[in-house]
């Protein structure tokens, strides 16, 4: 569980470091995206072997930009992550997405 005082802690370090001037919205978008792919990276080969550390520290980096961005566009993650599940347990009903990865209008 992520909490708030982690996000404190991740926004008080890029605070100390005068690293807010470079963390528009946009440049963190690029940042999640960025990590994301070292992150997919860590699998590229072989998807059944790979570097648990290594997955674990992309993670942390993709997780921290997110958080980051929520805190910029003045956000509450757990709220926004919540919001997004209702839409999604809407759209994807128990009865019609169980065991099946097709898209919801399939």
């Amino acid at each position: 569980m992520i909490t708030d005082e982690t996000i404190k802690r991740i926004i008080q370090f890029t605070k100390d470091r005068d690293w807010d001037q470079f963390h528009s919205p946009e440049n963190l978008a690029k940042s999640i995206s960025i990590e994301a792919g070292e992150l997919l990276e860590c699998f590229q080969w072989d998807g059944n072997h790979y570097d648990r550390q290594a997955v674990k520290e992309e993670l942390a980096d993709v997780m921290n930009y997110c958080l980051l961005l929520a805190d910029r566009l003045g956000v509450d993650p757990t709220q926004i992550i919540n919001e997004k599940i209702d839409q999604n347990e809407k759209k994807y009903p128990v009865e019609k997405a169980k065991g099946t990865s097709k898209k919801y209008t399939e």
